[in-house]
């Protein structure tokens, strides 16, 4: 058998609910999925209540994926940003920006309605490698 053309980072468990990677690093690019903030009331963790709070939560969780493959928010190509509620698109904007200090990636926004209580997740595609 020959080995995985790409890396797969964070590969879920059987029958888990989310059948689906952290991140897969392939063809000098890191793919990252939809995430939103962490959450996980019973240790303490919670995504955060504003928009703007779970705009940074979930941008310093994308970071975190992308740094375990290699790379980083500064190395951000394209960026997906799902809302639950166009209502929080300036917010989400404002904290979204300060993310990107040497430039914005491509970025497209999309509404989702997925079974949870976040106001906001991000994918991204980076490049790989040199992670600053």
């Amino acid at each position: 058998m020959s080995e995985a053309p790409f890396d797969i980072f964070g590969h879920p468990s059987a029958g888990e609910a989310r059948p689906f990677s952290r991140a897969t690093r392939a063809g000098g690019l890191v793919f990252v999925s939809g995430h939103s903030a962490p959450h996980d009331p019973a240790n303490g963790v919670h995504r955060g209540e504003t928009a703007a709070e779970q705009t940074r939560n979930a941008l310093g969780m994308v970071d975190r994926i992308l740094r375990e493959a290699g790379s980083s928010l500064d190395r951000a190509a394209q960026v997906t940003m799902l809302i639950t509620d166009p209502a929080d698109y300036a917010e989400c904007n404002a904290e979204y920006v300060k993310h990107f200090p040497n430039g914005l990636p491509a970025r497209h926004t999309a509404r989702f309605g997925v079974p949870t209580e976040a106001k906001v997740a991000f994918a991204c595609i980076a490049l790989a490698g040199d992670a600053a």
